[in-house]
């Protein structure tokens, strides 16, 4: 069974870092392109950072440009979330996002994962 498994999440005071990771269990044969995404209590899941199968692209929601920086290690299965200069409105869990290629299957599965949870103090 294919998993994304995040970690990384936790209390923080305002203008502290955090670094989300995210693996991919099970057989697998990769990830294509992958994300984070976040909710904040009572908002809708809204993307934080993308990333291409290769690194090559990436995109940023405006309120995390300058300050988050999203990369992998295809080689680890594994996406990352570096996060810096954290607001309080960066609050929320924090959902990993990956389309996976699966050995016997023509087309990547897109998975998610549980979630982290990132909180902010003032």
């Amino acid at each position: 069974q294919v998993q994304l498994v995040e970690s990384g999440g936790g209390l923080v005071q305002a203008g502290g870092s955090l670094r989300l990771s995210c693996v991919a269990s099970g057989s697998i044969l990769g990830i294509n392109s992958a994300g984070w995404h976040r909710q904040a209590p009572g908002k809708q899941r809204e993307m934080v950072a993308v990333i291409t199968r290769y690194g090559t692209t990436t995109n940023y929601a405006d309120s995390v440009k300058g300050r988050f920086t999203i990369s992998r290690d295809n080689a680890k299965n594994t996406v990352y979330l570096q996060m810096n200069s954290l607001k309080p409105e960066d609050t929320g869990v924090y959902y990993c996002n990956g389309s996976i290629r699966i050995p016997g299957k023509l087309w990547p599965v897109d998975s998610w994962g549980q979630g982290t949870q990132v909180t902010v103090s003032p």
